[in-house]
C-alpha cells in the first residue's frame, strides 16, 4: 500500500504539537532559531529552504523532507527548483537520497503539482 506523504506530514505535525504543549519552554527556544535562520537575508528564504531540503534528503529525515518541501513551496520555490535541488541531494547522497526523493515526488503528486503517472 502506498504511504500518503500528506497524511504522514499531518500526523507528525500533530504529534510534535503535543510535544510542544508538554514542553512549552523547549518549543519556544526551538522555534526561535529557525525563525531567524530562514528569514530573507543575503540568501533568500526560498534558497535556504531548498538547502535544508537537500540536507534532509541526504540525511533521510522524513519529517524534514516533507516539511522543507512544503515550506519551500510556500516560500515561492517552483516544482522545478525543488526537483533540481533534489538532484543535488542524489549526487551527494547516492541511492539512499534517491530513495528519499521519491517521498518528495509523492508529496508533490498529492498536492496536485505533478501528474500521477507518465512523464512531466
Amino acid at each position: 500500500m502506498l504511504e500518503h506523504q500528506t497524511e504522514l506530514k499531518e500526523n507528525i505535525g500533530r504529534d510534535f504539537d503535543t510535544y510542544k504543549r508538554l514542553l512549552p519552554d523547549v518549543a519556544r527556544a526551538y522555534e526561535e532559531l529557525p525563525a531567524e535562520v530562514y528569514k530573507d537575508g543575503v540568501l533568500p528564504g526560498k534558497i535556504k529552504r531548498l538547502m535544508a531540503l537537500n540536507a534532509a534528503l541526504v540525511k533521510g529525515c522524513r519529517a524534514c523532507i516533507l516539511y522543507q518541501t512544503d515550506l519551500a513551496l510556500k516560500a515561492g520555490a517552483t516544482v522545478e527548483e525543488i526537483l533540481e535541488a533534489s538532484a543535488v541531494a542524489i549526487s551527494l547522497g547516492g541511492t539512499m537520497a534517491a530513495g528519499e526523493v521519491t517521498r518528495v515526488v509523492r508529496f508533490l503528486k498529492e498536492q496536485g503539482l505533478l501528474p500521477e503517472s507518465g512523464k512531466g
